[in-house]
């Protein structure tokens, strides 16, 4: 996520602060400090450290749980708002969506349980008392929040995603994530217009759900789509590539001279080495150093896929691999295509303007 500094990496997974979260911290620690000194200030700021710890623990939860399944979280971001994990994909069965869901909140019902043996009944009766434990009292009362508000069915919060769980066991994926999603757009709406009239937080929560929830849906629905499909069907067959030893001028000349974004790199022998992107093109050419090649640039490692690889796993190699452009080779192992996220877009485009109709009959078929 852009505007995030990485801080420390647990387990394999890195854990990044947003910008606007320090900001925030930053605007509550000035305002605490205005309105009752230092002491204020430190103690309303330990407070909010240990909520979103809370948090960050959530989010721990889910990607434990998806762990469990195969799947990776490359990094976990806190935000203003709350925490995001982002998985390297969803868990393809219901059941495992399900258990990936309920296992944030259910840390935050042990973190509750936890801290309420601590204060006890009394501590939680007189939570505002700072004397008997009122930081720990109130954290609790947040955590059992927490666990009730992630669970309202607005997709893609948690609740969503056990609401499409469950809907996933009766129909297929994308009906039922399109029915999630359109809960979690009505959800977006109550939000926004309650924010309207007292909380603004509201507002940002119901832009976040209405967002996530249309591009979970439309993910769904390409998945859908383009089920049986193989890369060959949609990737670009017209295209340039660079050598290894090429200067940045030759790759600055090729990314004006074409719509490329991306460029493969290959070998003498016509191997494929890499993949240049743009952004890191950008990123040499600031260093102005004429003696940096593309082969000093590119990303190595880059995974590839062949032309009968279906459309949809080719698309998730694609989010696990974080690299928006995939060369595409042929049963000889030359590259022939190259796909990327504009090749989604068109796909859906298609489907879109093609209403009742299987798109498999009117794409390309590999030779």
């Amino acid at each position: 996520m852009s505007w995030s500094i990485p801080i420390f990496r647990v387990a394999g997974i890195l854990v990044r602060l947003h910008v606007t979260f320090l900001l925030l911290l930053a605007f509550l620690a000035y305002t605490y400090y205005a309105q009752g000194g230092s002491a204020v200030a430190a103690a309303r700021v330990l407070f909010i450290l240990l909520l979103f710890l809370c948090v960050l623990l959530h989010e721990f939860g889910h990607a434990i749980a998806a762990k469990a399944f195969g799947i990776n979280t490359p990094d976990i971001t806190l935000l203003p708002i709350g925490g995001v994990a982002r998985l390297e994909r969803m868990p393809e069965k219901p059941s495992q969506e399900l258990i990936v869901a309920l296992a944030g909140p259910a840390v935050n019902v042990v973190i509750a349980l936890g801290l309420f043996i601590v204060v006890g009944f009394g501590g939680v009766m007189d939570a505002n008392n700072p004397e008997s434990g009122g930081m720990l009292a109130q954290l609790m009362r947040i955590n059992v929040w927490l666990v009730l508000f992630n669970l309202l069915p607005a997709f893609p919060m948690d609740g969503g995603r056990v609401v499409r769980a469950l809907l996933a066991t009766r129909m297929n994926y994308a009906r039922a994530t399109q029915i999630a999603a359109t809960i979690g757009q009505a959800c977006a709406f109550i939000f926004g217009f309650a924010g309207l009239f007292g909380n603004p937080m509201l507002i940002f929560i119901a832009l976040f759900i209405y967002i996530g929830a249309s591009q979970e849906a439309a993910v769904a629905q390409m998945k859908d789509v383009s089920r049986g499909l193989p890369v060959s069907s949609a990737m670009v067959r017209e295209f340039r590539t660079l050598p290894e030893h090429a200067s940045l001028e030759d790759a600055v000349d090729a990314l004006l001279a074409t719509s490329q974004h991306d460029f493969p790199v290959v070998s003498a022998t016509g191997a494929v080495t890499g993949v240049l992107l743009r952004n890191d093109l950008i990123a040499a050419l600031r260093k102005q150093d004429s003696t940096i090649t593309v082969g000093d640039v590119m990303r190595r490692g880059v995974p590839t896929v062949t032309t009968g690889t279906c459309f949809t796993e080719a698309f998730r190699i694609m989010q696990e691999s974080n690299v928006p452009a995939l060369p595409v080779l042929d049963p000889a192992r030359r590259l022939v295509g190259l796909l990327t996220p504009e090749n989604v877009t068109e796909l859906m485009m298609i489907h879109s303007a093609l209403p009742g109709r299987r798109i498999g009959h009117i794409l390309p078929q590999p030779s």
